[in-house]
Protein backbone atom coordinates (compact mmCIF):
# COMPACT_ATOMS: atom_id res chain seq x y z
CA UNK A 1 0.00 0.00 0.00
CA UNK A 2 1.19 3.53 -0.71
CA UNK A 3 -0.16 6.75 0.74
CA UNK A 4 2.31 9.61 0.34
CA UNK A 5 3.95 7.94 -2.67
CA UNK A 6 7.33 9.58 -2.69
CA UNK A 7 9.47 8.56 -5.65
CA UNK A 8 11.78 6.63 -3.36
CA UNK A 9 12.99 3.07 -3.65
CA UNK A 10 10.59 2.10 -0.90
CA UNK A 11 7.45 3.61 -2.33
CA UNK A 12 7.81 3.50 -6.09
CA UNK A 13 5.65 0.35 -6.05
CA UNK A 14 3.41 1.50 -3.20
CA UNK A 15 4.90 -0.83 -0.62
CA UNK A 16 3.65 -0.71 2.96
CA UNK A 17 3.83 -4.17 4.45
CA UNK A 18 1.03 -5.71 6.48
CA UNK A 19 1.72 -6.55 10.16
CA UNK A 20 1.46 -10.27 10.88
CA UNK A 21 -1.34 -9.83 13.42
CA UNK A 22 -3.46 -8.03 10.79
CA UNK A 23 -2.68 -10.54 8.03
CA UNK A 24 -3.67 -13.39 10.33
CA UNK A 25 -6.93 -11.63 11.19
CA UNK A 26 -7.75 -11.23 7.50
CA UNK A 27 -7.09 -14.89 6.76
CA UNK A 28 -9.39 -15.84 9.63
CA UNK A 29 -12.13 -13.77 7.96
CA UNK A 30 -12.16 -16.16 4.97
CA UNK A 31 -14.73 -18.94 4.77
CA UNK A 32 -12.81 -21.51 2.70
CA UNK A 33 -11.60 -25.12 2.72
CA UNK A 34 -8.09 -26.57 2.58
CA UNK A 35 -8.60 -27.24 -1.15
CA UNK A 36 -9.51 -23.64 -2.00
CA UNK A 37 -7.57 -21.86 -4.72
CA UNK A 38 -6.03 -18.68 -3.30
CA UNK A 39 -4.43 -15.68 -5.01
CA UNK A 40 -2.42 -12.81 -3.59
CA UNK A 41 -2.02 -10.11 -6.27
CA UNK A 42 0.79 -8.11 -4.61
CA UNK A 43 2.52 -10.30 -2.05
CA UNK A 44 5.27 -7.94 -0.87
CA UNK A 45 7.46 -9.71 1.68
CA UNK A 46 5.13 -12.72 1.69
CA UNK A 47 3.46 -12.51 5.10
CA UNK A 48 0.13 -13.81 3.77
CA UNK A 49 1.85 -16.68 1.96
CA UNK A 50 3.75 -17.60 5.12
CA UNK A 51 0.60 -17.69 7.24
CA UNK A 52 -1.48 -19.50 4.62
CA UNK A 53 1.19 -22.21 4.39
CA UNK A 54 1.19 -22.55 8.18
CA UNK A 55 -2.59 -23.06 8.07
CA UNK A 56 -2.13 -25.84 5.46
CA UNK A 57 -3.45 -23.98 2.45
CA UNK A 58 -1.33 -25.19 -0.46
CA UNK A 59 -3.08 -24.12 -3.67
CA UNK A 60 -1.46 -20.68 -3.65
CA UNK A 61 -0.62 -18.22 -6.42
CA UNK A 62 1.01 -14.84 -5.90
CA UNK A 63 2.22 -11.93 -8.01
CA UNK A 64 4.88 -9.40 -7.11
CA UNK A 65 6.41 -6.70 -9.28
CA UNK A 66 9.49 -6.25 -7.07
CA UNK A 67 11.90 -9.14 -7.67
CA UNK A 68 13.80 -8.38 -4.45
CA UNK A 69 10.87 -9.51 -2.31
CA UNK A 70 9.50 -12.91 -1.15
CA UNK A 71 12.22 -14.89 -2.89
CA UNK A 72 11.78 -17.90 -0.57
CA UNK A 73 8.26 -18.56 -1.91
CA UNK A 74 7.99 -20.72 -5.04
CA UNK A 75 4.39 -19.57 -5.57
CA UNK A 76 5.45 -16.06 -6.55
CA UNK A 77 5.38 -14.91 -10.18
CA UNK A 78 7.50 -11.83 -10.70
CA UNK A 79 5.35 -9.88 -13.11
CA UNK A 80 2.72 -7.16 -13.01
CA UNK A 81 -0.62 -8.43 -11.76
CA UNK A 82 -2.28 -5.69 -13.82
CA UNK A 83 -0.88 -7.02 -17.10
CA UNK A 84 -0.71 -10.74 -16.26
CA UNK A 85 -2.81 -13.04 -18.45
CA UNK A 86 -4.54 -15.12 -15.77
CA UNK A 87 -6.83 -17.90 -16.97
CA UNK A 88 -7.53 -19.47 -13.56
CA UNK A 89 -10.26 -18.28 -11.18
CA UNK A 90 -10.02 -18.35 -7.40
CA UNK A 91 -12.03 -19.02 -4.26
CA UNK A 92 -10.17 -16.40 -2.25
CA UNK A 93 -8.13 -13.35 -3.25
CA UNK A 94 -6.46 -11.71 -0.29
CA UNK A 95 -3.84 -9.11 0.44
CA UNK A 96 -2.68 -5.53 0.63
CA UNK A 97 -2.83 -3.98 -2.86
CA UNK A 98 -0.61 -1.03 -3.78
CA UNK A 99 -2.10 2.42 -3.57
CA UNK A 100 -0.37 5.04 -5.68
CA UNK A 101 -1.92 8.25 -6.93
CA UNK A 102 -1.71 8.57 -10.71
CA UNK A 103 0.63 11.56 -10.56
CA UNK A 104 3.12 9.51 -8.52
CA UNK A 105 3.08 6.37 -10.67
CA UNK A 106 6.33 5.27 -12.26
CA UNK A 107 6.40 5.97 -16.00
CA UNK A 108 6.43 2.28 -16.94
CA UNK A 109 3.36 1.64 -14.74
CA UNK A 110 1.47 4.44 -16.50
CA UNK A 111 2.46 2.89 -19.83
CA UNK A 112 1.14 -0.47 -18.64
CA UNK A 113 -2.21 1.05 -17.72
CA UNK A 114 -2.41 2.82 -21.05
CA UNK A 115 -2.36 -0.60 -22.74
CA UNK A 116 -4.71 -2.32 -20.26
CA UNK A 117 -8.15 -2.96 -21.74
CA UNK A 118 -9.62 -3.28 -18.23
CA UNK A 119 -8.16 0.04 -17.12
CA UNK A 120 -9.32 1.84 -20.25
CA UNK A 121 -12.81 0.40 -19.91
CA UNK A 122 -13.37 1.56 -16.33
CA UNK A 123 -10.78 4.14 -15.31
CA UNK A 124 -8.77 7.20 -16.35
CA UNK A 125 -5.86 9.33 -15.15
CA UNK A 126 -7.96 10.76 -12.32
CA UNK A 127 -8.12 7.29 -10.79
CA UNK A 128 -5.64 5.55 -8.52
CA UNK A 129 -3.62 2.38 -9.04
CA UNK A 130 -5.54 0.65 -6.26
CA UNK A 131 -8.76 0.60 -8.29
CA UNK A 132 -7.62 -1.87 -10.92
CA UNK A 133 -6.33 -4.28 -8.27
CA UNK A 134 -9.79 -4.41 -6.71
CA UNK A 135 -11.71 -4.64 -9.97
CA UNK A 136 -9.43 -7.19 -11.67
CA UNK A 137 -9.47 -9.33 -8.54
CA UNK A 138 -13.27 -9.49 -8.67
CA UNK A 139 -13.14 -10.63 -12.31
CA UNK A 140 -10.91 -13.51 -11.17
CA UNK A 141 -13.21 -14.76 -8.40
CA UNK A 142 -15.33 -17.87 -8.72
CA UNK A 143 -19.03 -17.53 -7.95
CA UNK A 144 -19.22 -17.09 -4.15
CA UNK A 145 -15.51 -16.32 -4.18
CA UNK A 146 -14.23 -13.88 -1.55
CA UNK A 147 -12.06 -10.77 -1.83
CA UNK A 148 -10.41 -9.67 1.43
CA UNK A 149 -8.26 -6.55 1.15
CA UNK A 150 -6.76 -3.96 3.43
CA UNK A 151 -6.52 -0.50 1.84
CA UNK A 152 -7.32 3.21 2.33
CA UNK A 153 -11.00 4.00 2.79
CA UNK A 154 -11.26 7.13 0.58
CA UNK A 155 -12.38 5.33 -2.62
CA UNK A 156 -15.69 4.35 -1.02
CA UNK A 157 -17.08 7.88 -1.44
CA UNK A 158 -15.03 9.85 -3.97
CA UNK A 159 -16.22 10.93 -7.40
CA UNK A 160 -13.48 9.27 -9.45
CA UNK A 161 -14.09 5.80 -8.02
CA UNK A 162 -17.75 5.67 -9.06
CA UNK A 163 -17.06 3.17 -11.87
CA UNK A 164 -15.33 0.83 -9.42
CA UNK A 165 -18.17 1.08 -6.90
CA UNK A 166 -20.78 0.48 -9.60
CA UNK A 167 -18.91 -2.62 -10.77
CA UNK A 168 -18.75 -3.94 -7.22
CA UNK A 169 -22.42 -3.18 -6.52
CA UNK A 170 -23.53 -5.17 -9.57
CA UNK A 171 -21.11 -8.08 -9.13
CA UNK A 172 -21.35 -8.91 -5.45
CA UNK A 173 -21.70 -7.54 -1.96
CA UNK A 174 -19.78 -6.76 1.22
CA UNK A 175 -20.19 -9.02 4.24
CA UNK A 176 -17.85 -7.28 6.69
CA UNK A 177 -16.02 -3.96 6.85
CA UNK A 178 -13.59 -2.91 9.57
CA UNK A 179 -12.80 0.80 9.63
CA UNK A 180 -9.69 2.14 11.37
CA UNK A 181 -9.42 5.90 11.70
CA UNK A 182 -6.27 6.96 13.54
CA UNK A 183 -5.05 3.45 14.30
CA UNK A 184 -1.35 3.27 13.27
CA UNK A 185 -1.40 0.10 11.15
CA UNK A 186 1.27 1.26 8.71
CA UNK A 187 4.27 3.41 9.55
CA UNK A 188 3.91 7.08 8.49
CA UNK A 189 0.42 6.50 7.09
CA UNK A 190 -2.24 8.95 8.29
CA UNK A 191 -5.28 8.08 6.15
CA UNK A 192 -8.22 6.00 7.34
CA UNK A 193 -7.82 2.30 6.60
CA UNK A 194 -10.45 -0.39 5.94
CA UNK A 195 -10.34 -4.15 5.86
CA UNK A 196 -13.23 -5.53 3.84
CA UNK A 197 -14.67 -8.87 2.83
CA UNK A 198 -16.46 -8.77 -0.53
CA UNK A 199 -18.31 -11.82 -1.90
CA UNK A 200 -19.05 -12.39 -5.57
CA UNK A 201 -22.70 -13.39 -5.16
CA UNK A 202 -26.11 -12.02 -4.31
CA UNK A 203 -26.43 -10.89 -0.66
CA UNK A 204 -27.58 -13.57 1.75
CA UNK A 205 -28.17 -11.06 4.54
CA UNK A 206 -29.90 -7.68 4.54
CA UNK A 207 -27.03 -5.74 6.14
CA UNK A 208 -23.26 -5.31 6.11
CA UNK A 209 -21.53 -5.83 9.46
CA UNK A 210 -19.41 -2.72 10.11
CA UNK A 211 -16.99 -2.25 12.99
CA UNK A 212 -15.28 1.12 13.54
CA UNK A 213 -12.23 1.59 15.72
CA UNK A 214 -11.11 5.10 16.62
CA UNK A 215 -8.22 4.61 19.05
CA UNK A 216 -4.72 5.74 18.04
CA UNK A 217 -3.10 2.62 19.44
CA UNK A 218 -1.34 -0.30 17.83
CA UNK A 219 -3.62 -3.18 16.87
CA UNK A 220 -3.34 -6.39 18.85
CA UNK A 221 -4.82 -9.84 18.27
CA UNK A 222 -7.06 -9.26 21.29
CA UNK A 223 -8.41 -5.97 19.90
CA UNK A 224 -9.10 -7.53 16.51
CA UNK A 225 -10.82 -10.50 18.16
CA UNK A 226 -13.11 -8.15 20.08
CA UNK A 227 -13.93 -6.22 16.90
CA UNK A 228 -14.74 -9.41 15.02
CA UNK A 229 -17.12 -10.62 17.71
CA UNK A 230 -18.46 -7.10 18.30
CA UNK A 231 -17.51 -6.99 21.96
CA UNK A 232 -17.98 -3.70 23.78
CA UNK A 233 -14.78 -1.71 24.31
CA UNK A 234 -13.68 1.94 24.36
CA UNK A 235 -13.42 3.64 20.96
CA UNK A 236 -15.30 0.87 19.13
CA UNK A 237 -18.61 1.31 17.31
CA UNK A 238 -20.68 -1.42 15.65
CA UNK A 239 -23.17 -0.77 12.86
CA UNK A 240 -25.47 -2.68 10.55
CA UNK A 241 -25.38 -0.89 7.18
CA UNK A 242 -27.70 -1.50 4.24
CA UNK A 243 -26.04 -3.05 1.20
CA UNK A 244 -24.46 -0.48 -1.07
CA UNK A 245 -26.00 0.41 -4.41
CA UNK A 246 -24.68 1.70 -7.71
CA UNK A 247 -24.39 5.45 -8.28
CA UNK A 248 -23.96 6.17 -4.59
CA UNK A 249 -21.20 7.24 -2.29
CA UNK A 250 -20.78 4.47 0.24
CA UNK A 251 -21.09 5.87 3.74
CA UNK A 252 -20.35 3.76 6.79
CA UNK A 253 -23.33 5.19 8.64
CA UNK A 254 -26.59 3.78 9.94
CA UNK A 255 -29.67 3.83 7.74
CA UNK A 256 -31.15 6.38 10.14
CA UNK A 257 -28.28 8.84 9.59
CA UNK A 258 -28.32 8.25 5.83
CA UNK A 259 -32.07 8.98 5.75
CA UNK A 260 -31.59 12.19 7.74
CA UNK A 261 -28.89 13.37 5.36
CA UNK A 262 -31.15 12.69 2.40
CA UNK A 263 -33.91 14.78 4.00
CA UNK A 264 -31.42 17.58 4.67
CA UNK A 265 -30.12 17.72 1.10
CA UNK A 266 -33.61 17.47 -0.39
CA UNK A 267 -34.58 20.51 1.71
CA UNK A 268 -31.64 22.39 0.24
CA UNK A 269 -32.39 21.57 -3.41
CA UNK A 270 -32.18 24.35 -5.93
CA UNK A 271 -35.50 25.09 -7.56
CA UNK A 272 -36.50 23.82 -11.01
CA UNK A 273 -34.42 20.66 -10.74
CA UNK A 274 -35.11 18.26 -13.59
CA UNK A 275 -34.01 15.28 -11.56
CA UNK A 276 -34.34 14.36 -7.91
CA UNK A 277 -31.09 14.76 -6.00
CA UNK A 278 -29.32 11.56 -5.21
CA UNK A 279 -28.02 12.07 -1.68
CA UNK A 280 -24.73 10.54 -2.68
CA UNK A 281 -24.02 12.62 -5.80
CA UNK A 282 -20.74 14.41 -5.37
CA UNK A 283 -20.68 18.19 -5.11
CA UNK A 284 -17.74 17.99 -7.53
CA UNK A 285 -20.24 17.33 -10.30
CA UNK A 286 -21.90 20.65 -9.65
CA UNK A 287 -23.97 20.85 -6.50
CA UNK A 288 -27.71 20.54 -7.00
CA UNK A 289 -28.37 22.08 -3.60
CA UNK A 290 -27.75 25.52 -2.16
CA UNK A 291 -24.65 25.69 0.01
CA UNK A 292 -23.10 27.91 2.66
CA UNK A 293 -20.82 29.17 -0.10
CA UNK A 294 -23.86 30.59 -1.90
CA UNK A 295 -24.89 32.74 1.07
CA UNK A 296 -21.64 33.46 2.90
CA UNK A 297 -18.13 34.75 2.36
CA UNK A 298 -15.48 32.64 4.09
CA UNK A 299 -11.90 33.42 5.01
CA UNK A 300 -9.08 31.94 7.06
CA UNK A 301 -7.69 34.08 9.89
CA UNK A 302 -4.73 36.44 10.14
CA UNK A 303 -1.22 35.05 10.62
CA UNK A 304 1.07 36.69 13.18
CA UNK A 305 3.78 34.06 12.87
CA UNK A 306 4.35 34.02 16.64
CA UNK A 307 1.17 34.57 18.63
CA UNK A 308 2.74 34.81 22.08
CA UNK A 309 4.82 37.80 20.94
CA UNK A 310 1.73 39.80 19.94
CA UNK A 311 -0.46 39.11 22.96
CA UNK A 312 -0.81 41.98 25.41
CA UNK A 313 -0.23 40.89 28.97
CA UNK A 314 -1.22 43.83 31.14
CA UNK A 315 1.46 46.21 29.86
CA UNK A 316 1.14 49.94 30.57
CA UNK A 317 0.45 51.61 27.22
CA UNK A 318 0.47 55.15 25.94
CA UNK A 319 -2.55 56.47 24.04
CA UNK A 320 -1.11 55.64 20.60
CA UNK A 321 -0.32 52.10 21.72
CA UNK A 322 -3.81 51.62 23.09
CA UNK A 323 -5.17 52.30 19.60
CA UNK A 324 -2.68 49.91 17.96
CA UNK A 325 -4.40 46.73 19.10
CA UNK A 326 -6.83 44.15 17.78
CA UNK A 327 -9.41 42.08 19.64
CA UNK A 328 -9.00 38.49 18.46
CA UNK A 329 -10.50 35.10 19.25
CA UNK A 330 -8.40 31.95 19.41
CA UNK A 331 -9.82 28.53 18.49
CA UNK A 332 -9.51 27.29 22.08
CA UNK A 333 -11.94 30.00 23.22
CA UNK A 334 -14.74 29.01 20.83
CA UNK A 335 -17.89 27.21 21.95
CA UNK A 336 -21.04 26.34 19.98
CA UNK A 337 -22.90 29.65 19.44
CA UNK A 338 -20.49 31.92 21.35
CA UNK A 339 -16.86 32.77 22.15
CA UNK A 340 -15.79 32.56 25.78
CA UNK A 341 -13.36 35.46 25.57
CA UNK A 342 -11.39 37.77 23.31
CA UNK A 343 -7.70 38.57 23.59
CA UNK A 344 -5.95 41.87 22.85
CA UNK A 345 -3.12 41.63 20.29
CA UNK A 346 -0.58 44.22 19.21
CA UNK A 347 -1.35 45.31 15.65
CA UNK A 348 0.81 47.86 13.82
CA UNK A 349 0.05 48.02 10.12
CA UNK A 350 1.85 51.28 9.19
CA UNK A 351 5.32 51.08 7.61
CA UNK A 352 7.94 52.37 10.04
CA UNK A 353 11.68 52.41 10.47
CA UNK A 354 12.83 50.73 13.67
CA UNK A 355 13.88 54.06 15.19
CA UNK A 356 10.40 55.48 14.55
CA UNK A 357 8.83 52.31 15.96
CA UNK A 358 10.87 52.67 19.18
CA UNK A 359 9.94 56.32 19.54
CA UNK A 360 6.23 55.98 18.77
CA UNK A 361 5.61 52.67 20.56
CA UNK A 362 8.17 52.51 23.40
CA UNK A 363 6.31 49.92 25.49
CA UNK A 364 5.77 47.68 22.46
CA UNK A 365 9.45 48.09 21.55
CA UNK A 366 10.49 46.88 24.98
CA UNK A 367 7.95 44.04 24.88
CA UNK A 368 9.24 42.71 21.53
CA UNK A 369 12.91 42.68 22.62
CA UNK A 370 12.74 39.17 24.09
CA UNK A 371 11.01 37.79 20.98
CA UNK A 372 13.12 39.59 18.39
CA UNK A 373 15.20 36.61 17.26
CA UNK A 374 12.21 34.28 16.96
CA UNK A 375 10.23 36.94 15.09
CA UNK A 376 13.07 37.33 12.63
CA UNK A 377 12.93 33.60 11.89
CA UNK A 378 9.25 33.60 10.92
CA UNK A 379 8.26 32.58 7.40
CA UNK A 380 8.31 35.84 5.46
CA UNK A 381 5.96 35.03 2.54
CA UNK A 382 8.59 36.35 0.08
CA UNK A 383 8.47 39.81 1.64
CA UNK A 384 10.57 41.77 4.08
CA UNK A 385 8.49 41.94 7.24
CA UNK A 386 9.49 43.97 10.27
CA UNK A 387 9.58 41.96 13.46
CA UNK A 388 6.75 43.99 15.04
CA UNK A 389 4.38 43.33 12.10
CA UNK A 390 2.06 40.42 11.35
CA UNK A 391 3.34 38.26 8.51
CA UNK A 392 0.11 37.61 6.57
CA UNK A 393 -3.00 39.79 6.72
CA UNK A 394 -5.09 37.51 4.54
CA UNK A 395 -8.78 38.43 4.24
CA UNK A 396 -8.20 41.59 6.33
CA UNK A 397 -10.73 43.63 4.31
CA UNK A 398 -13.35 40.94 4.89
CA UNK A 399 -12.71 40.97 8.63
CA UNK A 400 -12.99 44.79 8.77
CA UNK A 401 -16.68 44.64 7.84
CA UNK A 402 -18.81 46.25 10.52
CA UNK A 403 -21.09 43.32 11.15
CA UNK A 404 -21.37 40.16 13.21
CA UNK A 405 -19.44 37.13 12.00
CA UNK A 406 -19.21 33.39 12.69
CA UNK A 407 -15.93 31.83 13.82
CA UNK A 408 -15.05 28.12 13.73
CA UNK A 409 -11.75 26.36 14.52
CA UNK A 410 -9.79 25.54 11.36
CA UNK A 411 -9.48 21.97 12.60
CA UNK A 412 -11.70 20.08 14.97
CA UNK A 413 -11.13 16.69 16.53
CA UNK A 414 -14.06 14.28 16.70
CA UNK A 415 -14.27 10.70 17.88
CA UNK A 416 -16.69 7.84 18.29
CA UNK A 417 -17.68 9.15 21.70
CA UNK A 418 -18.65 12.47 20.12
CA UNK A 419 -21.45 10.82 18.16
CA UNK A 420 -23.45 10.51 21.35
CA UNK A 421 -21.91 13.21 23.49
CA UNK A 422 -20.96 16.09 21.21
CA UNK A 423 -23.16 16.12 18.13
CA UNK A 424 -22.01 19.55 17.00
CA UNK A 425 -19.00 21.58 15.99
CA UNK A 426 -17.99 24.96 17.45
CA UNK A 427 -19.52 27.60 15.19
CA UNK A 428 -19.57 30.76 17.33
CA UNK A 429 -21.35 34.07 16.78
CA UNK A 430 -18.84 36.91 17.28
CA UNK A 431 -19.42 40.65 17.42
CA UNK A 432 -18.12 43.13 14.84
CA UNK A 433 -14.60 44.39 15.37
CA UNK A 434 -13.27 41.02 16.54
CA UNK A 435 -10.71 39.29 14.30
CA UNK A 436 -9.74 35.62 13.81
CA UNK A 437 -6.17 34.33 14.09
CA UNK A 438 -4.74 31.61 11.86
CA UNK A 439 -6.36 28.74 13.78
CA UNK A 440 -9.84 30.16 13.08
CA UNK A 441 -11.96 30.45 9.93
CA UNK A 442 -14.49 33.30 9.68
CA UNK A 443 -17.89 33.26 7.96
CA UNK A 444 -19.78 36.43 6.91
CA UNK A 445 -23.19 36.88 5.31
CA UNK A 446 -23.05 37.92 1.68
CA UNK A 447 -24.69 41.34 1.11
CA UNK A 448 -27.71 39.84 -0.66
CA UNK A 449 -28.37 37.07 1.91
CA UNK A 450 -31.75 37.61 3.62
CA UNK A 451 -31.33 34.94 6.30
CA UNK A 452 -30.02 36.32 9.61
CA UNK A 453 -26.52 35.59 10.89
CA UNK A 454 -28.19 34.07 13.97
CA UNK A 455 -30.17 31.67 11.78
CA UNK A 456 -26.97 30.67 9.95
CA UNK A 457 -24.95 30.00 13.13
CA UNK A 458 -27.81 27.97 14.62
CA UNK A 459 -28.07 25.99 11.40
CA UNK A 460 -24.34 25.21 11.39
CA UNK A 461 -24.49 24.04 15.02
CA UNK A 462 -27.42 21.71 14.35
CA UNK A 463 -26.66 17.98 14.89
CA UNK A 464 -27.60 17.16 11.29
CA UNK A 465 -24.74 19.34 10.03
CA UNK A 466 -22.41 17.47 12.39
CA UNK A 467 -23.52 14.21 10.76
CA UNK A 468 -23.24 15.64 7.24
CA UNK A 469 -19.68 16.83 7.82
CA UNK A 470 -18.65 13.49 9.34
CA UNK A 471 -19.71 11.88 6.07
CA UNK A 472 -18.77 14.58 3.57
CA UNK A 473 -16.17 16.83 5.17
CA UNK A 474 -12.42 16.76 4.69
CA UNK A 475 -11.36 14.37 7.43
CA UNK A 476 -7.86 13.10 8.19
CA UNK A 477 -7.81 10.62 11.01
CA UNK A 478 -10.20 12.11 13.56
CA UNK A 479 -9.56 15.70 12.44
CA UNK A 480 -12.20 17.60 10.44
CA UNK A 481 -10.88 20.51 8.40
CA UNK A 482 -12.76 23.80 8.28
CA UNK A 483 -11.11 25.80 5.56
CA UNK A 484 -13.03 27.73 2.91
CA UNK A 485 -13.80 24.87 0.52
CA UNK A 486 -15.30 22.33 2.97
CA UNK A 487 -17.37 25.00 4.72
CA UNK A 488 -18.61 26.37 1.39
CA UNK A 489 -19.83 22.89 0.38
CA UNK A 490 -22.23 22.45 3.33
CA UNK A 491 -25.85 22.28 2.09
CA UNK A 492 -27.89 25.28 3.19
CA UNK A 493 -31.63 25.58 3.77
CA UNK A 494 -32.77 28.84 2.24
CA UNK A 495 -35.97 30.30 3.66
CA UNK A 496 -38.93 30.52 1.31
CA UNK A 497 -39.95 34.08 2.12
CA UNK A 498 -43.40 33.48 0.59
CA UNK A 499 -44.01 30.68 3.07
CA UNK A 500 -45.39 32.15 6.31
CA UNK A 501 -44.47 29.06 8.35
CA UNK A 502 -40.83 29.12 7.19
CA UNK A 503 -40.58 32.87 7.84
CA UNK A 504 -42.01 32.35 11.32
CA UNK A 505 -39.55 29.56 12.05
CA UNK A 506 -36.64 31.68 10.78
CA UNK A 507 -37.66 34.56 13.03
CA UNK A 508 -38.14 32.23 15.98
CA UNK A 509 -34.71 30.65 15.49
CA UNK A 510 -33.14 34.12 15.20
CA UNK A 511 -34.67 35.28 18.47
CA UNK A 512 -33.92 32.07 20.33
CA UNK A 513 -30.29 32.17 19.15
CA UNK A 514 -29.88 35.74 20.40
CA UNK A 515 -31.22 34.56 23.77
CA UNK A 516 -28.99 31.45 23.87
CA UNK A 517 -25.81 33.40 23.07
CA UNK A 518 -26.44 35.51 26.20
CA UNK A 519 -27.72 32.90 28.68
CA UNK A 520 -26.68 29.45 27.30
CA UNK A 521 -29.97 27.98 28.50
CA UNK A 522 -30.27 24.32 27.42
CA UNK A 523 -34.05 24.64 27.12
CA UNK A 524 -33.55 27.42 24.57
CA UNK A 525 -31.13 25.22 22.63
CA UNK A 526 -33.72 22.44 22.59
CA UNK A 527 -36.26 24.91 21.17
CA UNK A 528 -33.80 25.93 18.44
CA UNK A 529 -33.23 22.33 17.41
CA UNK A 530 -36.96 21.59 17.52
CA UNK A 531 -37.58 24.54 15.18
CA UNK A 532 -35.04 23.10 12.74
CA UNK A 533 -36.67 19.68 13.00
CA UNK A 534 -39.92 21.28 11.86
CA UNK A 535 -38.18 23.29 9.12
CA UNK A 536 -36.24 20.28 7.75
CA UNK A 537 -38.92 17.60 7.95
Amino acid sequence: MEVAAKNSAKNKFGQYFTPEVVANFMIEMADISAQSKILEPACGEGIFLKLLRQKDFNDLTAYEIDEDLAQEFTEVRYESFVMAQIETTFDLIIGNPPYIRWKNLEKHLKQELATSALWNQYFNSLCDYLYIFILKSITLLNENGQLIFICPEYWMNTTHSISLRNYMATNGHFEEIYHFNETPIFEKVTVSIVIFKFVKSRPKTSKIKVAKFYASQKLTAQTLHKLKFREEMPDAEYLQVAHFKANERWLLQTDEVRAKLKILENNCLKKKQDTVLNLFDSPDKGAQFYTIGDVCDIGNGLVSGLDKAFQLNGHTLNEIEQNATLSVVKAKDLKPFFAEKTTKYIFIKEGLEESDFEKKYPNFYQHFEKYKEDLGNRYQYNKKINYWEWVFLRNFNLFKKQEKRIFVPCKERISYRDTGRKAHFRFALVQEGVFPTQDVTAIFKKPNTKESIEYIVAYLNNPIIFDWLKCNGIIKGNIVEFSEKPIASIPFKLIDWNNKNEVSLHNSITGLTQKYVVKQDEQVLAQINQSFNELLK
